[in-house]
């Protein structure tokens, strides 16, 4: 009976990701909700000012805390194995539901595109940074990044194991495509107010300490492999030209051993 309720539990969670995450990408697109990051303000600046700093930083706590290995570690001494992730994804859930029902417009304009051509372009790059969102996921294994691999381990002869580290597609070129994908669709819009820039910056800024959180964690994975991994991709934004030193770097892992050696004696 338990490893149903935790295969139903795996399941609401992962379901509630997509309801709630599809309606962030409408509320931050002013588009199909009626409610959006940029709905009408109902009180004064300074008091909206600080909710939305409240409910950033609540969001961005329970994102950083939770996805941490000793967190995961000590949660699972309360519930079971199989349901830690779909745990973290239903608190996530929950974080970004109240940021959004919570959410209050500050109003004003910094800027706004009236040409059509314009519209169309910055609307096209959000959505593009939605779409490079969820293929980071499924480049990574998306089932199991959402739980939904892991409930399933009370009915398999062996247990869910972590993915090993690769680079697939978009990951040769920034180690965090999916993260680049929420900037892109945070800063692409063609009607920025007040209300928009101080959500931007503060999702931003949250990513900016999430991610270092979580490279953190992952040298301690991956060690050395890793570390090389960082020297050779940048962070965010993919380089125009490769670097002089990448092609150095790259030996170990890309290169025939004994073409590079023949090269060093060379």
């Amino acid at each position: 009976m338990k490893k149903y309720v935790i295969l139903l539990y795996g399941v609401i969670s992962y379901l509630l990701f997509l309801a709630v995450f599809n309606y962030f990408v409408a509320f931050m697109g002013n588009v199909w909700v009626p409610k959006s990051i940029d709905s009408d303000p109902t009180m004064p600046w300074a008091s909206a000012l600080l909710i939305d700093l409240a409910l950033v930083l609540l969001f961005s706590v329970q994102h950083i805390v939770m996805a941490r290995p000793n967190f995961k570690k000590w949660i699972k001494k309360f519930i079971p194995e199989a349901a830690e992730r779909s745990t973290y994804v239903l608190a996530s859930n929950l974080c970004l539901a109240v940021l959004i029902y919570f959410w209050q417009p500050l109003g004003g304009t910094i800027w706004q595109v009236e040409a059509d051509w314009g519209r169309y372009l910055l609307y096209g790059l959000y959505f593009l940074g939605f779409g490079t969102v969820l293929l980071s996921t499924f480049l990574i294994d998306h089932f199991g990044l959402f739980g939904l691999k892991q409930i399933l381990n009370p009915f398999r002869s062996k247990p869910f194991s972590e993915p090993h580290f690769q680079t697939p597609a978009m990951y040769k070129y920034t180690r965090h495509p999916m993260m680049l994908g929420m900037m892109v669709m945070m800063w692409s819009t063609p009607d920025m107010t007040i209300t928009h820039l101080a959500g931007a910056l503060m999702l931003t800024v949250f990513i900016a300490v999430s991610v270092r959180y979580e490279e953190r964690d992952l040298v301690g994975v991956f060690g050395d492999k890793y570390q090389r991994y960082q020297q050779r991709v940048p962070k965010f934004f993919p380089r125009l030209y490769p670097k002089k030193t990448d092609l150095d770097l790259s030996l170990p892992e890309y290169f025939d051993p004994l073409a590079a050696q023949q090269r060093s004696k060379d």
